[in-house]
Parts: structure tokens; C-alpha cells; sequence
């Protein structure tokens, strides 16, 4: 029997051509993923403080030196606390103040007793004094004051302006001190005359202690001097530079410690990077030799599985793995899931294996990163088996949360660098990474299940319910056939357990297999009444035989308005294979006066013949419960006799060359296919009968052996 997917004609060629090309350019494209994080953004892009940074850069190592930036903030900061210097009240600048508002009062004088100007006009001439602000209503109030008043107010003022200039005054102190005045002013005067005193006295007050720039940077020189150098310490893995953030003078100078300010030499990364790409292409090759026949079959399986392996690795390169907490909420186990339950466990474990060693690779903390990507992943993989039920996301997703939490206390617990904030924040990612990891799997796998046309088993199991509208047509229009259907599915489902063959694929698979009887019940056998069989020799034998052959066209075209995946079409296409209907080509035979005028092809199903271990099965066990139900074997030989019958004939007319059972697998259908028919077709136990009255059997007893 030949293998599946192997072939010798041109196409087998060009696929395998086309097979190597995906292989080279995910190699290719990983290699990138390696090396390009550290080309593209090279730290020789941040050496200038100002600048955002376009990565995050972790230390390589712990270290501690004094840091010249963090001493001079300190130093600045206590420089900046020294108070300004003011020097002692200089009583000159009282006399010339004073001295400035007997001027003022004397101009002021002088115009009330201008006889000859306006009152408009002495408004401007009062203007006309520059130190002295007041507005037009005070002007107007002061040339209105009786005489006695206006030398009362006049005295007043160079009083108060005397009071106030006596005490030392600074530059911040102006608005307190003329706030003050009116408690200075004498109670006697009236509330407009010390409005007047205020507005005259105002004008004048200037500080009287001067600001001593030279004593003050004297001050804070002696501040900085007394500032101890300050030490930074910086630990392994630490976030040096955050991406996104603006470049400080800080960060540069830990930047420069490590060597990490200037332009790096990056050789050593890739030939490492190259290195390890290419030990993972010969692991690969390695793996495909083993597995050619089942997940790298098909050039789209092979495609998909290249395509988003790279999408988490470069997500994971680019975007992850340069920060401190992102790796630790990124779902890398979805990737190992998804594979696991789309193909099989030994594959989704590799190609994880491969994935957490390339995203890991040259990360500060790969073995701690490797571990917590790995470990959750294989639990999670042993735990979903294939997702046949929505919990087991859920369980798998509370086995990934565990065993990631206890891989980042193993390493972070006690670690003398990370505090119990930093603990509780990687404990609480691995929550998010494990729910995450469950739910991105459950979407990953339908994507998977479309893009392929593989069948999930969580697709299998909903369209397996009895209540399927299509299930629902065969069981009301043709309900021997739905038993028929179940009869077949407890034969194939044993032989597959057996022969390790996916056994809810077989029995949702025979499930459907003879849906199209559904079209037309009355003419098969298994539809019709007890002793009323029809056996259609009034029909013509060429027309019977093409209503009969017509069941899978219809079934296929019922599959397909019902939604039904491919693979389990498949099971009504081939389970006939390209087999003939014997029945009516020998009774064709016998009646016709030239044989030779018989073409066989008119009872020959369309096939195509098994290309699977599942539909093989089905076709095996439909004619072994076929020819089971027409002979009804009694004895161990007789049943043996039937099932090797069945798959004699089908082995021997060439129907099972296109799938990759071997003679063992035959031998262990054989032996299933015995024993379940056997508990089938034991004899009974003959009942005596009652001697006095005589009652109607009920099921249970004819049933009872």
C-alpha cells in the first residue's frame, strides 16, 4: 500500500521544491528576528539626552560605580536650599526715599495753590510726577483737601514712609509691607485721608536690604561641597532605557558604564544568531523525515504552521521581549496548543522547544524566560489532549497560570533584587498569560481548522449531537440506515482505539457516511419492512444500480448544504471507494445474452478509494456489518468468516493501496472487528415456555441473552 502524500509524478517535485523554498525563508525571516532588534535599533541611536528611545535596554550584568549625575542633582538640590543672602538695611536709601516724597508733596503743594490753572490742567501736572502712581481720583481728592487736612496728610505720610524704611525690607517683602500700612497710619485720620496717606507713601517704599549675589553662590558653593558623592547600584536584567521614554543624562551615563553608549561590535551576535538557526533548520529536517506522512503532508499545513511560528517570534523579538513585564504576559503557549490539538503532541512540543529557544536567545534571563515559556506550555499540552470540551481551555489555562507562577517564584523568590511589588506584578502576568495562553488557542485552532479544512474536535463533537438537523433528516427518513450508521461506528470507533487511528473523527465520520440514503430510504434494505423486502429485480439493473451508487452524491451534496467539514465528506465519498455493485452487475450478467455488452463502469462508484486510515476503516467496517446482518454468524468461525470476507475484498480489489495501513493494522482491524461482532451476534438463551398462562414477553426479556 503506497504512502499518503508521497507520489512520483511532476507535482510530488514541485511541492517538495516549493516545501524546501518555505523552509529556507523561515529561516531566513528568523534569522531577522534575531539580529534585527539589535541592528535596527542599536543604542547608538540613544547617546543623545533628549532623544526617545525606539528600544528597552535591560543591564547585562549587575554593577556599582558613583554616579557624577545623581551627585550633581544632589548637589544642585542643596544648593538649591540655601535662602538667599540679603545684606544689612542701607539708611541711605530711607533718606533718598524720603527725600523724593518732601519733593513730591512740595510739586503737590504748589499746584493746589496755582490759582490760574484748570482743575483738568493740575490733574496733568500731578501726572507729570514719575514716582508717584496714583489715579485721577486721588488727584482729584488731593486738590480737594481743605488746606489743614492737606498738611495733616502731608505730615502723616513722611511719618509712615520714615516708620517703614527703618526696617529691613526685601524684594518678596513689598506687597506684605504696603499691605501693612494701614495699621501704621494714625486712627484719627478719616478712611479717605488714609486712602490718601496710603496712595502717597506707597510710591515710595523700596526694599532696603539688598539681594548679595556674591555671599549667596558663597552659600551654596559651601551646600555643594557637603554633598557626599552618591553611589548607583544597578542589577542584572535591571530596565536600563524604557522605549518610548525621552534619554536623561542618567540614563546615558549607566548607559556608558556598560559600554552600551557607544557603537558595538555585532559579529558575535550573528554568528550566534546563525549558529543556532541553523542546528533548528537540520532539527527540522531531522523532524520532517520522521513526520513527512502527517503534519508536513500538505504544503498549506506546512505554510501555516512557518507562518505563525514567525509571527510570535517576531512579535515576540520586536515588541516583547526588550521589556521587563511584557514577556511575562505574552501567551507563547498558545502557539504549542494550537498545534498539539491541530496535529499531535509530539509536534506542537517541538516546535515549541524551537520557538522558546530562538525568542529566548541572547535575553539577559533566557534560562529563566526558556523555563517559564516551556514548562506551562508542556502541562497545558498534556492537560487540552484534544479540546473536546470548552473546559478544557479553561483547565489548561489554570494549569499554565500555576506552573508559570511557580517557575517566577523558583527564580525571583528571595533573589535579593526583586521586592514583593515586583513578585505580585510577575505573579499576576502569569494569571493574564495563562488565560490569554487558553483563550488565544481556542481562536487559533478554529483559524487552523479553517484554513486547513481540518475538523476541530470540538467542531466533531457539536456536529455529532443527534440533534444536527442533518442527523435529524437521516434518523426520521431513513432510521435503518441511522442504525446502520451506529451498528458501523461501534465496529470502526474499536478498530481505531486499536490501530491508534483518530476515533472521533471515524465515528462522527460514519455518522454521515450513508446520508444520502436519506434522499430516497424506501430503496435500500435496511429501510424497509420486515418480510416485505424489495429487492428492485423489476427494475431495470442498470438504474438500480445508479439510484444506488446516487446515496453518496447525495450525501455529498446534503455534507455541503449542511456545512459539513471536508474530512468528513471524504468518509461518504469513499466509503464505497471504487467499488461495484455486485448485486445488480451479476444479475445484469446472468441476464444478459452478451456479457461482453455488460460495462462495468455503470455499477462502479465515483470513489475515489480511502485516503485515510479512518475512511479505510469505515469502508472495512460498512461491509463487515453488511455482510454481518446478511449472513448473521453464529458461531466464531462463521463471524472470523465475515470479517475476513469484507476485508479480503477490499484489500484484494485494490480499494486500501491509497492509505498507509500496514498488514499488522489489518490484522488488528481483523481481531476488533471479531471481537465487537461477537458481542453482537452470541446466541441466546432459549426460554421455556409457561406451562399455565401464557404472557407476551416484554422487550426487556427478548433482549435479555
Amino acid at each position: 500500500m503506497a504512502e499518503k502524500g508521497e507520489s512520483t509524478q511532476p507535482g510530488f517535485f514541485t511541492t517538495r521544491i516549493l516545501k524546501v523554498i518555505v523552509l529556507i525563508l523561515t529561516c531566513a525571516v528568523a534569522y531577522g528576528a534575531l539580529v534585527g532588534p539589535h541592528l535596527l535599533n542599536q543604542q547608538t541611536q540613544m547617546v543623545e539626552i533628549g532623544e526617545v528611545a525606539p528600544q528597552e535596554i535591560l543591564a547585562p550584568y549587575s554593577v556599582t560605580f558613583e554616579s557624577r549625575v545623581f551627585t550633581d542633582i544632589e548637589r544642585e538640590k542643596a544648593a538649591a536650599g540655601v535662602p538667599s543672602v540679603f545684606l544689612p538695611p542701607d539708611p541711605n536709601i530711607a533718606r533718598s526715599q524720603l527725600e523724593k516724597l518732601e519733593n513730591a508733596v512740595y510739586f503737590i503743594s504748589t499746584v493746589r495753590s496755582d490759582i490760574y490753572a484748570s482743575e483738568s490742567q493740575k490733574v496733568q501736572d500731578l501726572k507729570a510726577l514719575d514716582d508717584l502712581q496714583m489715579s485721577d481720583i486721588d488727584y482729584l481728592s488731593l486738590l480737594e483737601l481743605e488746606e489743614a487736612d492737606w498738611m495733616a496728610i502731608r505730615g502723616e505720610a513722611s511719618r509712615v514712609l520714615e516708620v517703614v524704611l527703618r526696617e529691613s525690607i526685601r524684594n518678596n517683602q513689598l506687597g506684605s509691607v504696603r499691605n501693612n500700612l494701614p495699621a501704621i497710619i494714625d486712627f484719627s485720620f478719616k478712611s479717605d485721608q488714609t486712602k490718601l496717606i496710603i496712595a502717597l507713601t506707597s510710591s515710595y517704599i523700596v526694599p532696603t536690604s539688598l539681594f548679595s549675589e556674591e555671599q549667596t553662590e558663597l552659600s551654596r558653593d559651601q551646600a555643594r561641597s557637603a554633598v557626599v558623592p552618591i553611589t548607583r547600584q544597578i542589577i542584572a536584567g535591571e530596565v536600563i532605557v524604557r522605549r518610548g521614554e525621552v534619554v536623561t543624562a542618567a540614563d546615558l551615563e549607566a548607559l556608558n558604564t556598560y559600554g552600551l553608549g557607544e557603537p558595538s561590535d555585532q559579529t558575535s551576535l550573528l554568528i550566534s544568531s546563525l549558529a543556532i538557526i541553523s542546528v533548528t533548520a537540520i532539527l527540522v529536517l531531522i523532524f520532517y523525515q520522521r513526520n513527512r506522512k502527517q503534519v508536513f503532508s500538505q504544503l498549506n499545513s506546512l505554510a501555516l504552521v512557518a507562518f505563525s511560528f514567525l509571527l510570535f517570534l517576531v512579535l515576540a523579538k520586536f515588541f516583547v521581549m526588550d521589556h521587563t513585564v511584557l514577556p511575562y504576559l505574552f501567551p507563547m503557549a498558545a502557539f504549542g496548543l494550537t498545534l498539539s490539538i491541530v496535529f499531535n503532541l509530539e509536534f506542537g512540543f517541538f516546535m515549541t522547544l524551537i520557538l522558546v529557544a530562538l525568542t529566548v536567545h541572547g535575553h539577559p534571563r533566557g534560562n529563566e524566560l526558556a523555563l517559564y515559556f516551556l514548562l506551562p506550555t508542556v502541562a497545558g499540552m498534556l492537560v487540552v489532549g484534544k479540546a473536546r470540551r470548552v473546559s478544557a481551555f479553561f483547565a489548561t489555562s489554570l494549569v499554565i497560570t500555576v506552573i508559570a507562577a511557580a517557575v517566577v517564584a523558583a527564580f525571583r523568590f528571595g533573589d535579593g533584587f526583586t521586592d514583593w511589588i515586583g513578585l505580585f506584578t510577575l505573579i499576576g502576568a502569569s494569571l493574564f498569560n495563562g488565560f490569554a495562553s487558553g483563550t488565544l488557542a481556542l481562536l487559533l485552532q478554529n483559524v487552523f481548522a479553517s484554513v486547513l479544512d481540518v475538523p476541530t474536535a470540538l467542531q466533531l463533537m457539536d456536529i455529532s449531537r443527534p440533534d444536527h438537523p442533518l442527523l435529524q433528516l437521516i434518523l426520521t427518513n431513513a432510521p435503518g440506515t441511522y442504525q446502520h450508521s451506529l451498528q458501523v461506528s461501534n465496529l470502526a470507533e474499536q478498530a481505531a482505539d486499536a490501530i491508534g487511528a483518530d476515533r472521533l473523527l471515524v465515528r462522527v465520520g460514519t455518522l454521515y457516511h450513508d446520508a444520502g440514503k436519506a434522499e430516497n430510504p424506501s430503496f435500500f434494505i435496511e429501510n424497509q419492512v420486515r418480510d416485505k423486502i424489495n429487492s428492485h429485480d423489476d427494475v431495470d439493473h442498470k438504474v438500480a444500480s445508479a439510484t444506488v451508487i446516487k446515496h453518496v452524491t447525495d450525501g455529498v451534496a446534503l455534507a455541503k448544504k449542511y456545512r459539513l467539514p471536508s474530512r468528513v465528506i471524504d468518509f461518504i465519498r469513499e466509503h464505497h471507494g471504487t467499488g461495484v455493485t455486485r448485486y445488480q452487475y451479476n444479475k445484469a450478467l446472468s441476464e444478459a445474452d452478451d456479457p461482453d455488452s455488460i460495462n462495468i463502469a455503470d455499477f462502479t462508484y465515483p470513489g475515489p478509494s480511502p485516503r485515510s486510515r479512518e475512511t479505510a476503516l469505515v469502508m472495512l467496517a460498512d461491509g463487515t456489518e453488511a455482510r454481518a446482518r446478511s449472513n448473521s454468524p453464529r458461531t466464531d468461525e462463521e463471524i472470523m468468516a465475515v470479517v475476513e470476507d469484507a476485508i479480503n475484498a477490499s484489500q484484494t480489489s485494490g480499494q486500501l493501496d491509497n492509505t498507509d495501513l500496514t498488514l499488522k493494522d489489518l490484522q488488528t482491524i481483523k481481531n476488533s472487528f471479531f471481537n465487537t461482532l461477537k458481542q453482537s451476534y452470541h446466541p441466546r438463551i432459549q426460554y421455556p415456555k409457561a406451562r399455565s398462562v401464557v404472557q407476551t414477553p416484554s422487550p426487556e426479556e427478548e433482549d435479555t441473552p
